[in-house]
């Protein structure tokens, strides 16, 4: 029983590496891109999106979706 587990683990520990990095670059850029944009390209102060953005997958897509203007 315990060897039938074992490929589903590794499968999911190879599915779970990419989808970690992609998350974590996500929110790299989100930070990235709110350091480096002036105050008034903003919606809402700087420092409120700092915890948004680390909300898993949404903080990141909120904050390019809703918090810059355009």
């Amino acid at each position: 029983m315990t060897e039938a587990k074992a490929p589903k683990n590794v499968l999911a520990k190879i599915l779970t590496i990419p989808l970690v990095l992609a998350q974590l670059t996500f929110a790299f850029l989100a930070f990235w891109d709110l350091k480096n944009r002036d105050a008034d390209e903003i919606k809402g102060p700087k420092p409120a999106w700092i915890p948004a953005i680390l909300v898993n997958w949404v903080g990141p897509a909120a904050y390019f979706l809703f918090g810059i203007r355009r």
